[in-house]
């Protein structure tokens, strides 16, 4: 079966965001190693390391993902936002790395005044320095795709398959697919048929290989809308089935899947619990 997560909070340390996994009795955990808005960091500590590590051997939850800052933009034509987003990944990397987790997952970035393809070169660019300046480290980067609002790159197949293949090192990339994203980017889930047809071209143009992670989330927004808007499992514009037919496709039975649905509580449950349960139901269905 698929293995479960969520994103988690790290206020009070690191190794909460474990422990908030384990308490929703969840096989996996995506975090934030630093504040997601701010480009500085507090440095992580020995302390902080072994809290960490020791929570996730004891509540025995695994494939701990990261979640880079929502700053870094590779595809910025502005020289100084492009450095910073290289520095910034750079960083990132190696914090994930420190705590012993191996993947990173950010956004590929927008091309803002320029165009697809100097966006695209730019990414390439950013990644061969940030893949070269981390060589000695285990995490590398996972290029999310993206709902592609305004000029955000990544919400075509083609866009990841084409950083993939323009890297120097096509091994140290590698992809997280969003369920919402893909949906508002134009790619139809809803049944069977256009369920396999979307993955056909997955598969065709970036290939199953290559997926490392999957982020679980309705839209609140319609198909090709564009527009990044998460919503509770089946409660959205996608509905249960894409769902039914994901966490039962053999292809994926030992993916780590992480929830970033809506956080909240509602009558003594959690709204990660539901969600949970939610798909939990859908496999069986």
């Amino acid at each position: 079966m698929p293995i479960f997560g969520a994103h988690m909070s790290i206020a009070g340390g690191y190794y909460k965001a474990v422990n908030a996994a384990a308490d929703e009795a969840m096989g996996c955990v995506q975090l934030f190693t630093k504040n997601n808005n701010q480009w500085r960091a507090k440095d992580i500590t020995d302390k902080d390391v072994k809290l960490f590590k020791d929570a996730l051997a004891e509540k025995k939850i695994g494939h701990p993902l990261s979640h880079a800052s929502y700053l870094i933009n590779m595809g910025s034509p502005k020289t100084e936002l492009w450095e910073k987003s290289r520095d910034a990944m750079i960083v990132e990397l190696q914090r994930a790395d420190m705590l012993g987790i191996p993947y990173v997952v950010v956004h590929p970035g927008a091309f803002v005044d320029s165009c697809e393809e100097e966006g695209i070169a730019a990414i390439i660019k950013a990644l061969d320095e940030v893949i070269a300046a981390t060589a000695d480290l285990d995490s590398i980067c996972l290029l999310e795709t993206t709902a592609g609002q305004g000029s955000c790159l990544g919400h075509k197949f083609e866009h990841i398959a084409a950083m993939l293949d323009g890297v120097k090192q096509r091994d140290r990339v590698a992809v997280c697919l969003d369920t919402c994203h893909i949906f508002a980017a134009g790619y139809p889930l809803g049944t069977k048929q256009e369920y396999e047809a979307t993955w056909k071209q997955f598969e065709e143009l970036i290939g199953l290989d290559k997926l490392k992670a999957i982020h679980l989330n309705d839209s609140k927004k319609p198909l090709g809308s564009r527009v990044d808007r998460h919503e509770h499992i089946g409660q959205g514009c996608l509905g249960e089935e894409p769902f039914r037919l994901l966490v039962n496709d053999a292809r994926f039975q030992n993916m780590p899947m992480y929830l970033e649905t809506p956080k909240g509580e509602e009558k003594g449950e959690t709204f990660d619990s539901r969600n949970l349960a939610t798909l939990q139901w859908l496999m069986k269905a």
